[in-house]
């Protein structure tokens, strides 16, 4: 079993950096779907599980088939969820899987001028908040 593992996009990287004990299964701009595509049956069991998705869905993309997919692979004794700090649909939606799997989702503390990712403060936070 892992110790930790990082699921997601751009901001799961930057946590990654952060938090350099997890394996880290990102990359930057995917989204939902195409992680699922991409890299879902290359989880892992783990004792901890952070997930970054969200952030680039696009609005016909069915965000919440995609994250309960996801979360459905994930066996892990604590999920942590980092909400996306835009587009308040899809926000909501990881609020939702979140709560409906008993997960731990958590707003980005600072989020830097473009908006989407996390300031440099932010990411520490990031970090402390998902041990």
């Amino acid at each position: 079993m892992l110790e930790c593992l990082i699921l997601g996009d751009s901001i799961a990287k930057g946590v990654s950096l952060i938090r350099s004990e997890c394996v880290v299964l990102a990359q930057s701009g995917i989204n939902s779907r195409d992680w699922n595509d991409t890299f879902g049956k290359l989880i892992k069991p783990s004792r901890s599980t952070i997930i970054s998705l969200g952030s680039n869905d696009f609005d016909r993309l069915n965000t919440e088939v995609e994250l309960v997919a996801l979360r459905t692979r994930v066996n892990a004794d604590k999920v942590y969820w980092i909400v996306p700090a835009i587009k308040p649909s899809k926000q909501d939606i990881v609020k939702k899987v979140a709560r409906s799997f008993g997960d731990t989702f958590i707003i980005m503390p600072e989020v830097s001028t473009d908006g989407v990712h996390p300031t440099p403060r932010g990411y520490r936070q990031l970090g402390v908040l998902t041990k």
